[in-house]
């Protein structure tokens, strides 16, 4: 019987800053959401092969206030454990980036059921990002965290650890400085694992590009001092420009069944060599092997694979998720919205109808209430489609089908009306592509005023992107030229201006209303079809 692989990545399109937990035969990934709410995807998984978003942790503004905050800040870097019966998860909601300083606050949230509802936070500590939490064998727990270092724009000051007290939800004690970090740099994402007498300090450095990597250090004493891998960095594609999964870094190690250990990891597939990624930063795993007290990667390169020799476990498939949703019932899993959570206010289903409604309100360009309802785009090549029901009164109301990178970076194909005080009311169909501070209507307008739905489509094929829309079902016509889709990704928008802004998601394909005007004029979306076709589809 051939041998059983895992696929890499096993956690496609936009799902970064892998950290795992294995409880009893189950497996559990917790990775960053940023500003997509809710907050903090957790996949689960009963043999490494499979795996199934179980959902998002912080489902709450108790729990996650994030509006207003910039493009990629809100949840970096998350860190699920389990400790005696009860799960923790820790995590930064970063408030702001650009500048000197920046605001990091951590909080933890605990859960007996990580199927179920998670506590109200605890608050922790704000000296830096990527917490977690370390539980010793004499019963004590404690916080890690890189240190933010703002005096010559620093930035990356090396990881400090503090005591957490259980009883009192509160850190205690002195705080120590424990790494500052290898010749890689930019060290963050600390983790503790513990392992035949030594602290192992796993940390991602080199940053979150082509230079990624995962670095490994002990000690004897969890307070240090720390010696290096002797093959430093034990993870990265840096060198290797040929390799399919790059910038591989920020993840975990654990033992797996049968004494056999495993590492999750950051990863990227770029569309060309050293180009851009779509799908953003995903998770991917690899063998490890342990020798003379140091972890290895068991196929002897640093460099990860595609495919990876399944342990020895009993297949567990979940039920494949359905391509169209017809509104009939509530939303699935993976779908999120901008910083603030799905309310009534702005977004209701009406099931007997099978429609969905989204309300309008403020623009692409706001970081505070978006009405915007969306996927990540999981594959290099998807097709989807959408029909609305929508009838704006001025060109200030629109709605339709966005492929969404961030307030900067998108190509929207929407529906929107005539000039206030126009006598004879036009509707229209156009696209408005953003990139950066360059905004165009690629299409021009067309006339479509008198239709009650409009069928639209994003065919999006590598860095290729062609809308399409229909005035019957299945009657499409091409609208616009083909669009440049692999604006829609990191590596772009990292070198979209001279000045660094943050850009740590993925693309994103949804639907959305917009009401400038104020008057909360409503659209009506009847399904939402969403296909892969992998990598290249003619």
């Amino acid at each position: 019987m051939p041998q059983q692989m895992i696929q890499n990545p096993i956690l496609k399109g936009f799902n970064p800053d892998p950290n795992i937990v294995k409880v009893g035969d189950d497996y559990f990934i917790a990775t960053s959401t940023f500003e997509w709410f809710p907050g903090v995807q957790i996949h689960h998984s009963k043999d490494l092969v499979h795996w199934q978003l179980i959902g998002q942790a912080l489902n709450r503004t108790s729990q996650l206030d994030m509006k207003g905050v910039p493009d990629s800040c809100g949840v970096w870097a998350p860190q699920l454990n389990y400790h005696q019966g009860t799960f923790y998860l820790i995590y930064s909601n970063v408030k702001s980036f650009n500048g000197q300083w920046k605001d990091t606050p951590n909080y933890l949230v605990t859960t007996d059921d990580i199927f179920g509802e998670w506590s109200e936070p605890v608050f922790l500590n704000a000296s830096g990002f990527d917490p977690s939490l370390y539980h010793d064998d004499d019963g004590k727990s404690y916080l890690l965290n890189m240190v933010m270092d703002h005096r010559n724009n620093l930035f990356f000051g090396g990881v400090v650890v503090q005591e957490y007290c259980k009883a009192q939800q509160e850190l205690v004690g002195d705080i120590h400085y424990i790494f500052e970090g290898t010749e890689c740099g930019r060290t963050e994402a600390p983790h503790i694992l513990k392992k035949d007498g030594y602290y192992y300090l796993i940390t991602a450095e080199g940053g979150t590009s082509y230079e990624h990597c995962m670095t490994v250090a002990r000690s004897k004493s969890l307070f240090g001092p720390y010696e290096v891998h002797p093959d430093n960095p034990f993870l990265t594609a840096k060198g290797v420009p040929d390799n399919a999964l790059q910038k591989t870094g920020h993840g975990d190690i654990f033992e797996g069944p049968d004494g056999q250990w495993y590492t999750v990891f950051l990863t990227g597939r770029p569309l060309t060599t050293l180009g851009r990624c779509i799908t953003g930063r995903e998770t991917g795993i690899e063998q490890v092997q342990w020798r003379d007290g140091w972890p290895y990667t068991v196929h002897g390169s640093k460099a990860a694979r595609l495919q990876v020799p399944a342990p020895n476990l009993p297949q567990h498939p979940f039920e494949a998720p359905q391509s169209t949703v017809d509104f009939s019932k509530p939303l699935p899993k993976d779908f999120q919205s901008l910083r603030v959570p799905m309310e009534d206010s702005w977004l209701q289903l009406d099931k007997s109808r099978e429609t969905l409604r989204l309300i309008g309100r403020e623009s692409l360009s706001s970081c505070h209430e978006q009405s915007l309802v969306a996927r990540r785009v999981q594959a290099h090549h998807t097709v989807t489609e959408t029909c609305v029901d929508f009838s704006p009164t001025n060109y200030q109301q629109m709605a339709g089908l966005v492929c969404y990178y961030n307030t900067l970076h998108f190509h929207y194909l929407h529906i929107t009306g005539d000039s206030f005080g126009a006598k004879d009311k036009r509707t229209y169909l156009t696209i408005v592509s953003n990139d950066y501070f360059d905004t165009t209507e690629p299409a021009g307008r067309i006339d479509i005023t008198g239709a009650s739905k409009v069928y639209l489509k994003a065919d999006f094929n590598g860095a290729n992107l062609q809308f399409y829309y229909a005035l019957k079902q299945g009657e499409w016509q091409k609208i616009g030229p083909v669009l440049d889709g692999s604006i829609l990704s990191d590596d772009y928008v990292e070198h979209s201006d001279i000045r660094f802004h943050p850009c740590f998601t993925g693309a994103f394909v949804g639907m959305c209303c917009q009401d400038l005007s104020g008057q909360a004029l409503h659209a009506d979306f009847t399904y939402f079809d969403y296909k892969e076709f992998g990598e290249s589809h003619d």
